[in-house]
């Protein structure tokens, strides 16, 4: 449920970025800029924030987890084992940061291809 959300709020901000950007792809288009360029374009335009928000989330929620976990179990009276604070192995979490990139291409892929299929004359008349 959390992944449709995020990649729902990835579309909503592509959408408008280019909605708002049209006339300049409209501009690069008459200048010579193929389809898939203009799809690359859009897509390299939130792929570094993906990853960066993948890098920075994942080691924010490793802390916030190490934080609050013993912090309840403490609330409860409860001293937890080690192992319930260790829930990811190394490379799971590799996994999930790149799974900030992913989320944010997959949300990007609908309106980088409206993007790409905008005929120029089109794009170039909105203002």
């Amino acid at each position: 449920m959390l992944v449709t959300v995020a990649g729902l709020g990835v579309l909503n901000s592509v959408v408008l970025d280019v909605r708002d950007r049209v006339h300049d792809i409209g501009i690069l288009k008459a200048l010579g800029m193929t389809p898939r360029q203009t799809l690359l374009s859009v897509l390299s335009s939130v792929a570094l924030i993906g990853l960066v928000g993948g890098v920075i989330g994942v080691p924010a929620g490793v802390w916030l987890h190490g934080v609050l976990v013993p912090a309840m179990g403490h609330g409860a009276g409860v001293e937890l084992p080690r192992i319930v604070l260790t829930v990811f192995g190394p490379v799971q979490l590799i996994g999930i940061a790149l799974g900030g990139l992913v989320l944010a291409g997959a949300g990007a892929l609908l309106p980088a291809g409206w993007a790409a299929k905008t005929r120029t004359a089109t794009a170039l008349r909105t203002e």
